[in-house]
């Protein structure tokens, strides 16, 4: 297949052309090589009804979620001279941990991502796409100037690493042996000695009960990074031990006033989902919890309420520039009953403090607030909430934030150098459907109700080879709008993961095809598959295709959904 590219793209801002347009535009041919396929012109743009609605009228108004789709985990640190750092989860994913910066709390930029190199992800090819990196926890330390990013890969345990600058690149993990369990955080204290808190197995590792959990304390050498002494029991089961909590879990430590606050997650991430909080005199305790928890939750809301946040927890708490207090936290916006295709996503709500002392974050029955004033901010254009579209003429020489990989880099499976000006993917025997890394690039859908189109230049060399758009839950759960080569014609297909990865519909793609320009409409509950030869008359290759098949209540797991571009071999 030979296609032209419009050479004066990148002076001119990505000028739209059809394909007689760059003939005339066009200096030079490219090729596209026999088992690859080059994407064009990605477009996503976000509509969900709500933001249409409520329009922000002030300009120190933000939306929740403050970090929209599958940002999972938050975790929220200042450097105490105005900078604030905001790190989620990213499982599987490649690179790990995405790293925001923000200077007033309502306007985030991603600045990197923690985990950018695969020394830093020992053991990640090798697991589910929800394994990998869980919680990620980031901190500063003012007593020698160094911020610390501790997290769980569950394929090699929990570890630590560090940077004096968190707009570039962070250390090696420094693994953590004697921290066991997972969701490992650190606090400095104002002595200048550290500790790390994170759940682990019950005592002497004999449940009670299924979910029973504890907090566990250490002493962390800030000097030669490890751990030092006895690890000791801090909490036992949770706030409320008679009722047999579950999953306490996602600790942080914050001295406030004298008090030691010691704030954790508690029964388990989906509508159970809270936040608790404890205090003592003592850093290693005793903790005795506070009698009007949880602090957090939407659990005790009616199932029917308009416009509803579900699983509110695992929260960080955060003192903002004006002195008073925020948390982030992660909550799911389901679009009915418990399915929602997001994921787990990151919002920010407003701290209140009692008479006694202690932060409350939602009363009991207060609903997740949607809309939130900052005061003495004030918004600016590119905002990480919202409706909002992303646009990717893919000409830069790395991918932007936001893509990933699964479980590594993946750089022999794509280029943007070899075809200037387009990403190519090689058609890869390695599948989305297996535990390996496969030629797929992907970021997260961040609304219900979406558009996103690509342009893809692809002729299929055999009968395995396929490339197209890609809407991915999980290794057994994905649609595949796809090209492929039945019975010696290129068709247009809808494929997904079930049982053999069937095809769900198909039609010949006809001749003298140069591109096809790829296309998926979301209404929140389905999706329409559309494709347009040449970029033209647009058709329907399939209707009000479920989108619950994609929900973490149908297909279990962490993460949320994604989409991009997939070339395989089958």
């Amino acid at each position: 297949m030979i296609i032209l590219k419009d050479t004066m793209k990148k002076l001119f801002s990505r000028i739209a052309f059809t394909v007689a347009a760059a003939a005339q535009l066009s200096s030079c041919c490219v090729s596209v090589p026999d088992g690859t396929a080059l994407f064009d012109e990605f477009t996503y743009e976000g509509k969900d009804n709500f933001y249409i609605e409520n329009p922000l009228h002030d300009e120190d108004m933000a939306y929740n979620p403050l970090l929209p789709g599958w940002y999972s985990d938050p975790s929220i640190c200042t450097n105490g001279k105005g900078d604030y750092f905001l790190v989620t989860s990213t499982f599987s994913y490649f690179p790990g941990v995405p790293i925001f910066h923000s200077r007033d709390l309502l306007n985030w930029k991603q600045i990197g991502n923690v985990l950018d190199r695969p020394s830093q992800l020992v053991n990640l090819d090798r697991q589910h796409v929800s394994g990998g990196i869980f919680a990620p926890a980031i901190e500063y330390n003012p007593a020698n100037g160094t911020y610390y990013m501790l997290t769980t890969n569950v394929g090699a345990g929990n570890f630590v690493v560090k940077t004096k600058d968190p707009f570039g690149e962070w250390s090696d993990p420094i693994m953590l042996p004697q921290v066991q369990g997972i969701d490992p955080s650190i606090f400095f204290d104002d002595d200048g000695r550290a500790y790390i808190v994170n759940n682990d197995d019950a005592p002497d590792g004999k449940p009670e009960y299924d979910g029973h959990r504890t907090i566990r304390i250490v002493e962390y050498d800030v000097e030669n990074d490890c751990t030092v002494g006895e690890r000791k029991i801090i909490v036992n089961k949770g706030a409320r031990p008679e009722d047999n909590p579950v999953w306490i879990e996602g600790p942080h430590l914050y001295k406030i006033n004298g008090w030691y606050n010691l704030m954790a997650a508690e029964g388990g991430t989906e509508e159970g989902h809270s936040e608790v909080i404890f205090r003592s005199r003592e850093v290693m305790g005793k903790y005795e919890p506070w009698d009007g928890n949880p602090i957090l939750t939407q659990r005790d809301l009616e199932y029917d309420r308009v416009n509803p946040v579900t699983c509110a927890g695992h929260a960080d708490l955060i003192q903002g520039p004006d002195g008073n207090w925020w948390a982030v936290f992660l909550a799911c916006r389901p679009y009915v009953g418990g399915f929602e295709n997001l994921g787990r996503e990151t919002f920010m709500l407003p701290v209140r403090w009692t008479d006694d002392g202690f932060p409350v974050i939602t009363e009991k029955k207060e609903q997740v607030a949607m809309i939130v004033c900052h005061p003495g901010a004030k918004r600016g254009a590119d905002v990480t909430f919202g409706n909002f579209s992303v646009h990717d003429g893919f000409d830069a020489d790395s991918l932007a934030y936001g893509w990933m990989t699964l479980r590594g880099p993946a750089q022999d499976k794509y280029s943007l150098s070899e075809c200037d000006g387009y990403l190519m993917l090689r058609c890869s025997a390695s599948r989305v459907g297996q535990m390996a890394v496969p030629s797929a690039v992907l970021r997260r859908i961040q609304h219900h109700i979406f558009s996103a189109s690509v342009k893809m230049y692809f002729s299929p060399a055999t009968v395995s080879q396929a490339a197209g758009m890609l809407l991915f839950k999980d290794e057994r759960h994905f649609y595949f709008l796809n090209v492929r080569n039945i019975d010696g014609t290129a068709h247009i297909c809808l494929s997904t993961s079930e049982q053999g990865n069937p095809v769900l519909a198909s039609e010949p793609l006809g001749q003298s095809v140069r591109y096809v320009e790829l296309r998926i409409e979301s209404s929140g509950t389905a999706f329409d598959f559309y494709y347009a030869p040449n970029g033209k008359d647009s058709r329907l290759l399939a209707a009000n295709v479920p989108a619950r098949f994609l929900s973490t209540a149908n297909a279990g797991g962490f993460t949320g959904t994604t989409i991009g571009m997939y070339a395989v071999e089958y």
